[in-house]
């Protein structure tokens, strides 16, 4: 049966007032709407098999509740659950969605609003049964943008690892050729917007998704955002505001969008699959509480010696403090017994892969640092693209060996070891195996 596809969105903008997560320490009530946080939902169905696609404007979603929703979605469609992908675009400047132990002490985060979750699942549920009921004859084609340096980099070092490729997916209707829908997955902090930005906003994506959809009308943008665990705009952002979120968001878009332009070649019967795996993963075991305390003077002191240092220089120390300050909450967790516990907790994790046409989309939890991103696309003789924060979370970062010797925020806002990596890199390269 040749390709049907649907897309449809639903806005997901609280629609109280509502802490905004994202910054350590930082006292963000919201104060209205700058752009709405939107589900968003990719519909595909060819010769019996259906995939559906979903990205939300939130900084992460759970495990659990990744379970709870695709078991709606998928009463409410038929779509097998394993079929479906749900991720988070990691926007900062949103409501807090996931309970982070690293955060437990601190008196500004409160408690995550259930309500809240159980509207966005409902919105997700809608949004996916639309975009499967609404499902016509289609075409589609992938293509891939080059947009290095762009947006953002390697917030830890300016010569440092990027993966500078957007990966594409264009549909559009069979019947008179016009546009439909737009995949993306591209891998970078969306984090233009501090905390002096007191509105909700899905920062540079909403402007990227906004300037895609406006040249070519009628077309619908699910943003999936890559591997970015180590990149952000930090380096190439000239302030932190709404303005400049908008101009880096629109150049993305448009670099994105010329590339779409340039497709010549679509396919009207693609092949498509899915496969998943649960993996064993073994979390670390945190720092006595008095080594905790004496890293975190450590970073303090450094932070104080750097005085006037570039901006990007000082974030960097800023945040190890951050983390620093986080561990000793994860040790004090440790002596009491409750790491052991979400160690437990977090010791499975689903890894999936879904195949579109000849291409191979992976959903990988979490925060991981760009290198295991780049190896995986290395190894896996497959056109590959990688989406993270994907059907759960894991308290933060993966980070590399290095970085984990070097310290720093990431490496101390990290559940797992760099070994959990390897492990994520090994299954994906298995499920391509699988889906060939």
């Amino acid at each position: 049966m040749p390709l049907l596809a649907g897309f449809s969105r639903r806005d997901i903008t609280p629609s109280e007032p509502c802490f905004l997560v994202g910054y350590p320490h930082e006292e963000r009530t919201s104060t209205g709407a700058h752009d709405s946080l939107f589900a968003s939902a990719l519909y595909l169905e060819s010769d019996g098999v259906r995939l559906l696609l979903i990205s939300l404007d939130l900084l992460f979603i759970s495990a659990g509740w990744t379970r709870e929703c695709r078991k709606e979605i998928a009463a409410a469609t038929g779509i097998p659950a394993g079929n479906i992908l749900i991720a988070a675009t990691h926007t900062h400047s949103g409501p807090h969605t996931v309970e982070v132990m690293a955060w437990r002490d601190d008196p500004i985060v409160p408690p995550v609003d259930q309500q809240y979750l159980d509207f966005v699942r409902e919105k997700a549920v809608d949004a996916s049964a639309s975009a499967a009921q609404e499902k016509q004859s289609a075409e589609l084609a992938w293509t891939r943008a080059e947009v290095g340096g762009l947006v953002g980099g390697n917030r830890l070092d300016p010569e440092g690892p990027e993966d500078t490729e957007a990966g594409l997916l264009f549909v559009r209707k069979k019947a008179d050729l016009s546009p439909l829908a737009v995949l993306s997955i591209y891998g970078m902090h969306p984090t233009v917007l501090h905390a002096d930005t007191t509105c909700f906003s899905s920062d540079f994506i909403g402007y990227a998704r906004r300037e895609v959809e406006e040249t070519f009308p009628g077309a619908g943008m699910v943003y999936l955002n890559g591997v970015c665990g180590n990149q952000s705009p930090r380096r190439v952002a000239r302030e932190k505001t709404i303005a400049e979120a908008e101009r880096l968001g629109r150049l993305l878009g448009g670099r994105m969008a010329k590339s779409l332009i340039g497709i010549r070649s679509f396919s009207s019967r693609p092949l498509l699959a899915a496969e998943s795996t649960t993996l064993q993963l073994q979390g670390k075991v945190f720092p006595e509480i008095a080594e905790a305390e004496k890293a975190l003077t450590a970073a303090r002191e450094n932070l104080a010696r750097l005085g006037s240092a570039d901006a990007a220089q000082r974030r960097t120390a800023e945040c190890t403090v951050f983390g620093a300050e986080e561990v000793r909450v994860l040790a004090k967790a440790e002596a009491a017994g409750d790491a052991e516990e979400l160690r437990q907790k977090y010791a499975s994790v689903e890894v999936q892969a879904l195949r579109i046409g000849g291409v191979i989309v992976a959903a990988w939890p979490g925060e991981f640092f760009v290198e295991y991103g780049l190896e995986a696309k290395a190894r896996s003789g497959a056109e590959l693209h990688i989406a993270t924060m994907a059907n759960g979370e894991l308290q933060g970062y993966v980070v590399t060996p290095e970085a984990a010797a070097a310290g720093g925020y990431e490496a101390q806002m990290s559940l797992f070891p760099p070994a959990a990596g390897k492990q994520v890199i090994d299954a994906t390269l298995e499920l391509i195996d699988r889906l060939q």
